[in-house]
């Protein structure tokens, strides 16, 4: 079997396998190359909205990943160029214990960080580095932690703040991670952008200085690009890293971030070949896009989400019977035909059906106005409520056009008495209010991170969450007790069982309603070589040259 095909199946199995497979994958993958000298080229990527920051443990979206995670950073482990099958990262090979509770990392030598104006490396990469990683997130104690207090809202979200109870270095180039319960996608969930590796040595720098929160906006990692600079709402600017440990990925000796927030102004960019690659086009702009010989068009089936969250720590929102009023009067077909335009189609379930555990026989509630307006007045509302919904100000693959859908869904809840107000903010502060829960009800979404139902379910639903991406604000102990359940065994059919009952009491409770799920259209200049579409979301730059 070809090792891609190895990888998936043993996905699907016990992880002393997937170990295993992992240090045969690492060793045939190429070691650490010598610095190389780069092709004098540049790519310009016109991206969709400004980062808040390259601390990619506090941050949720693919705005930040694109800009951090697969730009400065590497991971222990990582997923494969376009792909969602693992591979050794900066950890060549590890082991699992059997019991499923340790996990022993053998790490990579030669591992250089980068050099920049503001740090320079005394040392390479070893396990004082990821020690200092992840017990920054484990330790509300940790000096760090106590200089510059962040949220971390995917290790909480997880479940990994408390499961997690030691992480510690056997020597230099040796690390082990000791868990309390079992946790099935563990290696998956690592692989995330928020356990990217930083720098003890810049962390200790920075701590002595007093100006710890500049790991916020002066990156320092091992990955393909060099940060630069920042310009806020302008530009980002990377030189590639000639010293990169994985041999073959930097093709350009500069990487550009053009911050664009119009589509249609980035489609211009990307015609007058102003910029190369360009982040979301509106549905409507596709058929000019596929008829310009100047450009590709790679698309596939988003593994995405795009929803509307209802606050239920907030009245009327707590009433399940006012939530599912509003659930089912939603127009839900008209809505796809106008936002989506063809790139969509409608959701039914708290996540897509490619992936593994999606129950099939979920239905929606048929659209009625007269239903929704009879459990209005069961739940205490005859005459209907007022309602701030928010929306997006950017586009995202799961929601193109956001302010439409709002002013649809406006119309739609008018028929049945509720008086709705669309508000927006800048998509920083759009998602920081979000998760301190200042919204009612809110458009939003998700795309996948490691193609587990536990990406879906526990990190948008579950109690763990309440406080990062669980914007519905809903913690409902029937439904988290399957979902940690669920997490704690590698037996695939009784997680199938687990997860197949949470999506139905998700139905029966409505924490949000699920819209559609988009397809996903990469426009590029036919100029750009080996691009691949993420399928989580961000937009990586390994292996893409200019011709």
């Amino acid at each position: 079997m070809p090792m891609s095909s190895t990888l998936s199946a043993v996905r699907k199995s016990c992880l002393p396998v997937l170990s295993a497979v992992a240090i045969v994958a690492a060793c045939i993958a190429p070691n650490l190359s010598a610095a190389a000298s780069l092709p004098d080229k540049t790519i310009i990527f016109c991206s969709e909205g400004s980062p808040a920051g390259f601390d990619t443990a506090q941050y949720t979206t693919s705005v930040e990943f694109s800009a951090g995670s697969y730009t400065v950073y590497n991971r222990l482990v990582e997923f494969g160029h376009g792909s969602t099958d693992i591979e050794p990262g900066l950890a060549e090979k590890w082991e699992v214990s059997s019991d499923g509770l340790q996990y022993t990392f053998h790490l990579r030598h030669g591992v250089k960080f980068h050099t920049t104006s503001f740090f320079k490396p005394t040392r390479d990469f070893n396990a004082d580095d990821v020690v200092f990683t992840y017990t920054r997130m484990l330790d509300p104690e940790h000096p760090f932690r106590k200089a510059y207090n962040v949220p971390f809202p995917y290790f909480n979200d997880l479940g990994l703040a408390k499961n997690i109870s030691k992480v510690e270095a056997l020597d230099p180039y040796t690390v082990r991670f000791t868990l309390k319960e079992v946790d099935a996608p563990f290696l998956q969930q690592i692989a995330m952008p928020f356990a990217s590796i930083l720098s003890a040595e810049y962390g200790d720098q920075l701590l002595k200085a007093g100006k710890a929160a500049d790991i916020n906006q002066f990156p320092v990692g091992t990955g393909p690009f060099i940060f630069r600079s920042y310009t806020k709402d302008a530009t980002i600017r990377f030189d590639g890293n000639p010293d990169y440990w994985k041999p073959g990925i930097v093709k350009v000796s500069k990487l550009i971030f053009a911050i664009t927030v119009d589509p249609s102004v980035r489609l211009q960019k990307l015609k007058r070949n102003e910029c190369q690659v360009m982040s979301y086009p509106k549905p409507a702009d596709i058929p000019q896009i596929q008829s310009d010989t100047s450009l590709a068009l790679p698309h596939q089936v988003g593994f995405n989400l795009g929803f509307i969250a209802y606050n239920t720590s907030k009245k009327p929102l707590d009433n399940v019977l006012v939530r599912r009023a509003l659930d089912m009067s939603v127009n839900k077909k008209a809505i796809i035909d106008s936002v989506y335009q063809g790139a969509g189609q409608a959701a039914t379930n708290p996540m897509p059906p490619t992936q593994w555990g999606y129950d099939k026989s979920l239905k929606d509630a048929p659209y009625d106005v007269d239903k929704a307006k009879a459990l209005l007045k069961e739940a205490g509302y005859p005459d209907g409520f007022d309602l701030t919904l928010w929306a997006m100000p950017v586009s995202r693959p799961y929601n193109p056009n956001a302010r439409l859908m709002a002013e649809m869904l406006q119309a739609d809840w008018a028929k049945i008495g509720v008086n709705t107000k669309i508000v927006t903010y800048e998509w920083g502060e759009y998602i920081r209010r979000a998760h301190s829960g200042e919204h009612e009800a809110m458009l939003i979404g998700w795309t996948g991170d490691y193609g587990d139902p536990d990406n879906w379910l526990g990190v948008l639903l579950g109690c763990d969450a309440v406080n990062g991406s669980n914007f519905s604000k809903w913690c409902y102990k029937p439904f988290d007790d399957l979902i940690k359940q669920a997490r704690s065994t590698t037996d695939m059919s009784v997680r199938t069982k687990d997860y197949t009952e949470a999506q139905q009491i998700f139905k029966q409770q409505v924490p949000f309603t699920p819209i559609a799920h988009s397809t996903v259209y990469q426009p590029l200049s036919k100029a750009i070589t080996g691009f691949k579409i993420d399928p989580f979301g961000p937009t990586q730059f390994w292996n893409v040259g200019l011709k």
